[in-house]
């Protein structure tokens, strides 16, 4: 795919939301191919609340370009329905970074699948109308044994059930940049800087493998 100057918008959760995660390493590295990057995340969101204005659980952040991040707490924590950005930014791709809060760790019953695909299918209908290019970027493996309760067997579920149900997105499978446990984490699901900054790196690099 290429990269340089072309129009990007980065939805997702936690992970594009406080400094020195991927809304620091992954616009950096876009920016670094000459890409106009826009990073919008909301922390514990789903993707069917990418859909509507939706309140955020903890906190969101926004950052143009080489820009500064600009927090947002409380009540000003909230998503912009995605059909409305694609509308008014006309980029020439999305970038959905989420899977993590799909897979619902805490959960002792299971992860319920038919709950899961109906929140895709809500943002992938709403991209599909709009016919812009999309990539959706899968969860990685974390750590288990940590607060956030994630277990490896269930975040294959959910990359699985993801790489089967984001068309027309094409998936990133972060599953395969890493082994088990590699990147250290602060609570199981969200890493620490060096760690969003490999990951960043490889989604770039799979971007680039994308005709």
């Amino acid at each position: 795919m290429l990269l340089n100057g072309l129009g990007i918008l980065i939805v997702g959760g936690s992970h594009i939301v406080y400094p020195g995660t991927l809304v620091t390493s992954l616009n950096n590295d876009l920016l670094d191919k000459g890409a106009q990057v826009h990073s919008l995340g909301v922390c514990g969101i789903t993707p069917s609340q990418l859909t509507k204005t939706s309140k955020g659980a903890c906190g969101a952040a926004e950052r143009v370009g080489a820009g500064p991040l600009n927090m947002k707490l409380g009540s000003k924590a909230e998503t912009i329905p995605i059909a409305k950005l694609i509308e008014t930014e006309k980029p020439g791709l999305v970038i959905i970074v989420m899977g993590d809060t799909l897979a619902d760790y805490r959960n002792t019953a299971g992860m319920s699948t038919p709950w899961v695909n109906s929140e895709i299918e809500q943002v992938t209908k709403e991209i599909n109308r709009t016919k812009v290019r999309c990539v959706w970027v899968g969860p990685s493996w974390g750590q288990e044994g940590h607060s956030g309760g994630k277990t490896y067997a269930r975040v294959q579920q959910v990359s699985n059930l993801l790489s089967q149900r984001v068309s027309p997105c094409t998936y990133i499978d972060s599953l395969k940049m890493s082994q088990k446990g590699e990147w250290s984490t602060l609570d199981g699901i969200h890493y620490r800087d060096q760690y969003y900054k490999i990951w960043a790196d490889k989604i770039v690099d799979e971007l680039d493998k994308i005709k």
